[in-house]
């Protein structure tokens, strides 16, 4: 990654789907008015950086946070389909009540092995790290320096896993709250927490 400097990453704003508690996966909603908010205090935000370039998961929550962030820093926006979410299956858009209902167990078959558990139909992390990867080698081959990734709370797990070089368990243990903006320094894997508002 030799263009790569620091990389800063975003998940987008607040859906309609996740104000109901709903796993949406590759599933999409509208960006609520609050996820709206979010998109522009994080554009705000970013002003402060030396954001260069800006990419997004092809996914529609995604793609309006981004581009709200790219008007406000006057750069396009690039969309890779690698930075989509983990794909959910046949459990997209269910609350986790629902799907304790559909498919009795399979939560807790998750918890006791959260990277290689696969969603029914779907991707597990561990299917998902390729991809993660390769989106991360689109970026550096763009020759951007600072960059702005606005992806999901789960695929961004793993381009942390990649861009900190840091072991899977700690990857997966973080979160990434709609305000936050994670700035990773490329050359040391140091991250640096960015709030909004």
């Amino acid at each position: 990654m030799p263009s790569l400097q620091s990389v800063y990453l975003a998940r987008h704003g607040q859906t309609e789907g996740n104000a109901l508690g709903r796993w949406q996966g590759q599933l999409d909603a509208p960006l609520t008015a609050l996820g709206r908010a979010q998109a522009r205090a994080v554009a705000a935000l970013l002003t402060q950086q030396p954001v260069d370039a800006v990419f997004c998961s092809p996914l529609g929550r995604a793609a309006a946070t981004a581009q709200v962030c790219g008007d406000r820093l006057g750069l396009p926006v690039t969309t890779l389909d690698e930075l989509a979410e983990v794909h959910h299956g046949s459990m997209a858009g269910m609350t986790p009540e629902e799907m304790e209902r559909a498919f009795p167990g399979e939560l807790a078959r998750r918890r006791q092995d959260k990277y290689r558990w696969r969603f029914p139909g779907g991707e597990s992390y561990e299917d998902a790290v390729p991809r993660a990867a390769q989106a991360v080698a689109r970026v550096a081959a763009s020759g951007a320096q600072h960059p702005l990734l606005v992806s999901h709370e789960m695929i961004g797990r793993l381009l942390l896993h990649h861009l900190r070089r840091v072991d899977v368990a700690t990857a997966l243990a973080g979160n990434h709250p709609q305000d936050v903006v994670y700035r990773v320094d490329v050359g040391t894997g140091e991250l640096t927490t960015l709030r909004a508002g």
